[in-house]
């Protein structure tokens, strides 16, 4: 097991990846078979990550295992290169047994060789937009781009759909100029048509971000907001302490750096994290790429007792998930000798001492003062020493810093005893270091440029600033802003231990809660959780939001990204009784119905079919529109209308079938509705997710006085066994995405089996206003 792990990894799967893939054994021993085959193509050459990706989603949809070492051959020699090569790759081989394959033909097929430079993308977008240019002004930004970039791939097949959408994207910022505040109106719906589906009411930048106020993220976080200093101007900020040698130490920073920005995202790798990290994500390594900086990501592993591997793992997964890669990835450790050395230092310069007060009379606001304030700097120096060779005991001695913060609270702790072994460094250490002393002194060590933190550190400002000039090293500039908390949930980590640990929840990634984990597992995608961070605002308060704001952006993504399919959740099944039992009918349906040039899938029309429960009622009601014994509806897509004939109940009197006759919709008359349905369906099961907690602020003592946990709503998750879907989802991948029409949108979730898929409801179609 731990060694597939590591096989799966080594080719550029995520851990979480690795695991999932190893419990689908089948899937496991492809990818194992793959790896080799490819490793035996590239002799001395290893199976990098894009290669191993590839071969990951090559063997995941691949029906016959006889293409393996064709495709895998294709891939290891870099033939097949990106997804669209892969996918009619794919289609290619099912139609051509293995020793049928024209190679001419299949190099053809799947684009091999073929180079579409830049220059190409630009001049074949260039003919396109000429083409539209007088619908283009006079629509401005509610032109359908999408019809664009249809137009352009249709020209150069082979092209990276990205770079076709920021091409067509800069070319029509070039024609139409900035957008106006008319082109930030909602678009006023006309009457019986609807606005295309990938239009947004949202202000979208030319990088896709939704605007916030009229300003992208990327706009707001180059400065223009916040008025942050430039690069080695840190004395220019409020606040900040000067000393005789800042000059120098600035101007050796500008020589080490060039003037360049330096960020990073410096979380504690002890938990999950959670949407409020996603803001903090998004400004830090935001804020370095909209002035094209750097951002670290540091782990800041100094309390050896909580942190594990699948916290560092799975941090940076969600930083990668998010769409940033680190600079550089570090940890508060890689400097511990650094760290300690400047302890020593600090001692030498008197700003620091050796105490002997316990941990609980160190509690509270105003302990009182230690009795070793003033001993000599010799023995505490000596002392200090002794603590780092472990001659004491846990809680026996910790070193102090002379300083009091902007709290009040008096001479911090530096440095404490552990004898713990810590992930990176082993044994090596019995003492580390504090967030007060570490933090500020790694920003410094690193060069960071803006050290970007929540509110409640504003009350440490002084404190690292006094540290960083009490050492006399170069000293960055701390700058807060509003920490992002939602309604109707928590994401305290230890709260959620206690719901994980009660069983209100199965574990940190259970739909139900806004870890990062879980909101990918319930299929939200990162794009939308960008541009929910985009909206919110680069703020310096602290904002308290609502979830269905978070779900609109979830809405505006799903509705461009995810295919439609048809799912009958509580299915009734239907007879067509004059249409002969053999007979099957290919309905072709769209992948997306506004732009059916985006593709399609066909599924069957069968003498039995499925529809909902809730499609029909014996007793017809007033604005009841489906399916009655004296109301017809009408299948979508089908292009029929059926009409009850006869009712079929079980002994209890339940409706278990219904026999109708249908009648082309082209002869019949226009039904008041249509409904979907299903036909030779697979079975799958089904999650519906509500909020899951009863009362908008379930930490409040005062609206929930039970505590959070007596607040679990009980009807949070409703699991439904034996749903139906049609047959355009067989060989869907975990967190593929689609939308279930005309029931929301739904997600692969990981519990999925070769034998039986699993799908989240992510979102419904339309916010629900009758919502807990």
């Amino acid at each position: 097991m731990a060694d597939s792990l590591t096989l799966f990894t080594s080719i550029g799967l995520s851990e979480q990846k690795a695991k999932e893939t190893l419990k689908n054994e089948s899937l496991s021993l492809t990818l194992k078979e793959a790896i080799k085959l490819a490793n035996g193509v590239l002799g001395a050459k290893s199976v990098d990550k894009a290669i191993g990706t590839l071969l990951y989603s090559m063997t995941s949809r691949l029906k016959n295992p006889q293409h393996l070492a064709f495709l895998t051959e294709q891939i290891a020699l870099c033939r097949i290169t990106t997804e669209l090569q892969l996918s009619a790759a794919l289609d290619f081989v099912k139609s051509h047994p293995q020793d049928s394959i024209n190679k001419r033909e299949f190099e053809e097929a799947c684009g091999v060789g073929v180079v579409i430079t830049p220059e190409q993308i630009e001049d074949s977008v260039e003919v396109v937009i000429k083409k539209h240019r007088d619908q283009l002004m006079k629509e401005r930004y509610r032109y359908n781009m999408g019809l664009l970039m249809g137009e352009v791939r249709a020209a150069l097949k082979w092209a990276d759909g990205k770079i076709i959408k920021n091409e067509v994207d800069m070319q029509v910022l070039q024609l139409l100029g900035p957008k106006s505040e008319a082109d930030l109106e909602k678009k006023p719906k006309a009457p019986k048509q609807k606005s295309p589906e990938n239009e947004k009411d949202n202000a979208v930048t030319e990088n896709g971000e939704i605007k916030a106020e009229g300003r992208s993220l990327m706009e707001q976080l180059r400065g223009e907001a916040l008025k942050f200093h430039k690069p080695g101007e840190n004395y220019t900020t409020e606040g900040y302490v000067m000393t005789p040698n800042t000059m120098k130490l600035l101007k050796e920073h500008l020589e080490l750096t060039g003037g360049q920005v330096r960020t990073r995202f410096p979380p504690e790798p002890n938990g999950i994290l959670h949407i409020g990290h996603a803001k903090a994500i998004n400004f830090n390594f935001g804020f370095a790429k909209a002035n094209n900086g750097i951002c670290f990501l540091r782990y800041d592993d100094t309390n050896p007792e909580k942190e594990e591997e699948k916290y560092f793992s799975g941090i940076r997964d969600m930083v990668e998930w998010l769409g940033y890669q680190p600079y550089k990835v570090t940890h508060a450790s890689d400097n511990f000798q650094k760290l300690f050395e400047l302890a020593v230092d600090l001692i030498r310069r008197g700003h620091a001492y050796v105490c002997h007060q316990r941990g609980e009379e160190l509690k509270g606001h105003n302990p009182p003062p230690s009795p070793w304030r003033d001993r000599p700097m010799e023995e505490s120096l000596v002392l200090f020493e002794r603590m780092k060779k472990g001659l004491f005991a846990e809680g026996e001695a910790t070193l102090r810093m002379k300083m009091v913060m902007e709290d009040g609270k008096m001479d911090p702790v530096a440095y404490r005893i552990k004898y713990t072994p810590h992930h990176c460094t082993g044994d090596t250490w019995c003492i580390y270091p504090t967030y007060d002393y570490t933090h500020c002194l790694c920003d410094s060590i690193e060069h960071i440029t803006h050290s970007l933190c929540t509110k409640e550190f504003q009350a440490r400002r002084s404190s690292y600033f006094w540290l960083c000039n009490a050492l006399d090293v170069y000293c960055p500039v701390q700058w807060e802003y509003g920490r992002l908390n939602l309604t109707y949930t928590v994401v305290s980590k230890r709260k959620i231990v206690k719901l994980v640990d009660t069983g209100a929840v199965r574990d940190w990634d259970d739909p139900r809660l806004f870890t990062l984990t879980a909101l990918r597992r319930r299929g939200f995608p990162s794009e939308a959780i960008n541009n929910f961070c985009a909206r919110v605002g680069v703020t310096v308060s602290q904002t308290t939001t609502e979830p269905h704001l978070l779900e609109a952006c979830v809405r505006e993504v799903l509705n461009d990204q995810a295919p439609r399919a048809m799912a009958v959740l509580e299915p009734l099944k239907v007879t067509i009784t004059n249409m002969p039992p053999t007979t099957q009918v290919e309905v072709c349906i769209p992948d997306f119905p506004a732009n059916e040039a985006r593709g399609s899938h066909a599924v069957p029309f069968t003498h039995t079919i499925y529809i909902e429960q809730s499609d029909f009622r014996e007793v017809m009601e007033k604005g009841y529109k489906r399916l009655t014994p004296d109301q017809p509806v009408g299948l979508r897509h089908a292009g029929y209308v059926i009409t009850l004939q006869r009712v079929i109940k079980d002994a209890s009197g339940k409706v278990v079938e219904l026999e109708v006759s249908c009648t082309s919709s082209n002869v019949a008359e226009k039904p008041k509705a249509f409904i979907h349905w299903v036909s030779q369906p697979l079975q799958c099961e089904v999650r519906l997710y509500e909020r899951l907690f009863l009362h908008k602020n379930p930490e409040d003592s005062s609206e929930v006085p039970g505590g959070f946990l007596s607040d679990i709503n009980p009807d949070s998750m409703q699991m439904i066994h034996n749903s139906l879907v049609d047959q355009s989802v067989v060989g869907s991948k975990i967190f593929d995405k689609f939308q279930f029409e005309r029931i929301g949108y739904f997600s692969v979730d990981p519990d999925s089996t070769e034998e039986k898929l699993v799908f989240n409801r992510t979102v419904t179609l339309k916010e629900d206003p009758g919502k807990i």
